[in-house]
């Protein structure tokens, strides 16, 4: 029989209900007030620590920064006269903005075309309306025909035209309204001296930097990212010379055009600008007066050599000379006074974008010879018929032949030597040189065979026994000797694309070494920069300290503030000799004849050099070289003359340095006391 069911209390069931919902109702509020506890917290780090980065997040977003090139520094000389200059222009910018009808952007190009051609500069070609929509980079021609995919940084001004004439400002100004999408900024442009501009290959030049990326030139400064970071393609930047070697320093820091844009970086609203920093002002060790004297004393003696010497034999050897070259340092400094590269250029060509048919023009007047290879005038295919501005050093060499012929033990200052004009060596005495025109010196000692420009001593008692006693080594001990006087090495002047010359004697294989080791004691086997010529004689004039080049007196802000200054010579090397040696080499220098000085009021210690080379076709020119420095017993100044096919060095290229002197006694003074008077300069 089964048990009734009990039925259960209803009020316990009601208690239980109620127990329940209460832990519901209070689990509910628990994890409300939870989520409002971290809603509140999360709002609070919103506000009170990532506030000012979420801002600053926020503001990049929506706001566009156009870096704006720098006013570049300018480049004085070492009396304050400009060389290279920034002066300001107008330049003319296009935007591309949202929803930008082709028709009304086609129509743009072709009305800026029309305003260029009636206003624009007379006797400068304007860009056409095919050319002004390229450079406005809208993914499409002059026909709406779509040319590329457009660019996708829409807030990127493009700029179309610099150098506004105030005709092209003033009516782009008054009918701005109904030219949409254009802007006028100002700018700066690189202007070069207002008269004669000297040193151009010194200065060097400037191009777009989209250009000096791509360029074949080496140029490592704007291969490196982080040195070009912030650099502007349109910008203009070094890329020779002083231009390029001093390229940070001039250039200065970025400025910003900050556009506000929306998502599709369209612009929205007004440009904001931070002004860039400006550049600093070079002051060059080249006097801008010496200069032109010396730019003008290889020019006229070009003209002389083509004209009146044809009347002397000697002089008429060079009547096939078409360029020249020169170096002068100060001795006691290392600073080069004057550094000319002839025939040059007007620099004025690099203003602005240069044509194809301009930079043929001047191709071959663009490199300076002093320190590299730079080609004759001459149609392409006769260059080789005629020597680069690198020719054999020729018997200026024999000062240095006689110290390291002394220094090796290999004779004595009171040697006798008889010179018959001829020397045989090699097996059986097959091979045969002499003197220039066969002279006969007779008894001589070193300082004589300096004197005579002997070939036979220099070969005899140097060269060929330098090889006798070392063998092989002898190239070795020869190759550091002349390093020790800044040839076969680079002269540290830090000038982009220096040679360091060609030292035959190391690597002209179809030659025994010892015939090798024979020329090369006469300058028949080393090719070097007029440079590294005017370093030697520099060290020279020292007595065995090679001195760094120096081509900068100071650095100063761009409002004139020194930064750096460049007072002190730096020694790059120290070569020790007896003093009598010293006396030896130079007694012989100073008795060397040579055309020009005849009425020279110092002592000077000099050498002439006569180097022959073989160009194509079998055919024999000569290069006339010469170094010199003065006064002899207080030397301040060293110099280098090199006219490639200009015969003796004497008649060829000695004249030319004794104009140099005389530039720098008139404003410098060889004695220390400027001569004067100066010519005022007049500064633009």
């Amino acid at each position: 029989m089964k048990k009734p069911i009990e039925m259960e209390d209803p009020t316990k069931q009601e208690t239980s209900k109620r127990r329940h919902f209460t832990i519901r109702i209070n689990l509910f509020f628990f994890f409300t007030f939870f989520l409002f506890s971290v809603l509140i917290v999360r709002l609070a780090m919103l506000q009170f620590v990532e506030g000012k980065e979420l801002k600053a997040e926020k503001e990049e977003i929506n706001k566009a920064n156009t870096p704006i090139a720098p006013i570049r520094g300018n480049i004085y000389d070492r009396q304050k006269v400009p060389l290279a200059y920034t002066t300001s222009t107008q330049s003319l910018y296009f935007r591309i903005e949202q929803n930008q009808p082709k028709d009304e952007v086609v129509a743009l190009a072709q009305e800026l075309a029309r305003i260029f051609s009636l206003y624009g500069r007379s006797g400068e070609k304007q860009p056409t309306a095919e050319e002004i929509i390229i450079e406005m980079d809208v993914g499409y021609d002059l026909n709406k025909q779509k040319t590329n995919d457009a660019p996708s940084y829409y807030s990127v001004p493009r700029r179309l035209k610099t150098d506004l004439s105030k005709e092209e400002i003033a009516y782009l100004m008054e009918h701005r309204d109904e030219l949409k999408w254009l802007e006028i900024m100002e700018e700066s442009i690189r202007q070069y001296d207002y008269e004669n501009t000297p040193a151009v290959q010194l200065i060097g030049y400037m191009r777009q930097f989209s250009k000096a990326r791509a360029s074949n030139l080496n140029l490592d400064l704007y291969k490196d990212k982080t040195k070009t970071e912030g650099y502007l393609d349109t910008e203009y930047v070094g890329y020779d010379g002083i231009e390029y070697m001093y390229q940070e320093e001039l250039r200065g820091k970025n400025g910003f055009k900050t556009y506000p844009v929306n998502a599709a970086h369209k612009i929205i609203g007004k440009v904001d600008v931070t002004a860039p920093t400006k550049g600093n002002n070079l002051y060059l060790t080249i006097d801008r007066n010496v200069q032109l004297a010396t730019e003008k004393a290889i020019t006229d003696h070009l003209a002389w050599l083509k004209g009146p010497a044809r009347s002397n034999r000697y002089a008429a050897k060079g009547s096939n000379a078409v360029a020249g070259y020169a170096v002068a340092i100060e001795v006691k400094t290392g600073k080069v006074v004057t550094m000319a590269s002839m025939p040059d250029y007007d620099p004025k060509v690099w203003s602005g974008p240069i044509s194809s048919e301009k930079y043929a023009e001047i191709q071959s007047k663009i490199n300076n010879g002093t320190i590299t290879t730079a080609y004759p005038d001459y149609p392409e295919d006769k260059l080789k018929y005629h020597p680069t501005s690198i020719v054999y050093m020729g018997s200026v060499v024999k000062p240095l032949s006689v110290l390291i012929g002394l220094n090796e033990g290999l004779f004595t200052t009171n040697t006798v030597y008889q010179d018959t004009g001829v020397f045989t060596y090699g097996k059986d005495n097959n091979a045969r040189l002499s003197n220039s025109d066969g002279t006969a010196w007779g008894k001589i000692n070193a300082t004589d065979a300096i004197w005579h420009s002997s070939n036979t001593f220099m070969s005899a008692m140097i060269g060929h026994e330098l090889h006798r006693r070392k063998g092989t080594e002898a190239v070795t001990i020869w190759k550091d000797y002349l390093a020790k006087f800044g040839l076969g090495v680079t002269t540290g002047s830090g000038l982009h694309r220096e040679y360091a010359g060609l030292s035959e004697f190391e690597t002209n294989t179809k030659e025994s070494v010892q015939q090798r080791m024979v020329f090369a004691s006469w300058g028949q086997n080393e090719k070097y920069t007029t440079l590294q010529l005017a370093q030697y004689a520099t060290t020279l004039a020292t007595k065995g300290e090679r001195l760094k080049p120096l081509l900068v007196d100071r650095i100063e802000t761009y409002e004139g503030q020194l930064i750096k200054e460049f007072n002190e010579k730096v020694v790059l090397d120290k070569t020790e000799f007896p003093k009598t040696y010293w006396d030896a080499v130079i007694r012989g220098m100073a008795k060397v004849g040579v055309q020009g000085f005849d009425d020279f009021p110092y002592t000077l210690a000099r050498k002439t050099g006569t180097s022959t080379q073989r160009v194509a076709g079998g055919k024999e020119i000569d290069n006339a070289v010469f170094i010199a420095f003065a006064p002899i017993e207080d030397p301040r100044l060293a110099v280098a003359v090199v006219v490639p096919e200009g015969g003796f060095g004497s008649y060829g290229a000695a004249p030319i340095a004794r104009k140099i002197f005389d530039a720098y006694d008139q404003y410098y003074g060889l004695d220390g006391k400027p001569k004067g008077p100066k010519t005022p300069v007049t500064t633009p």
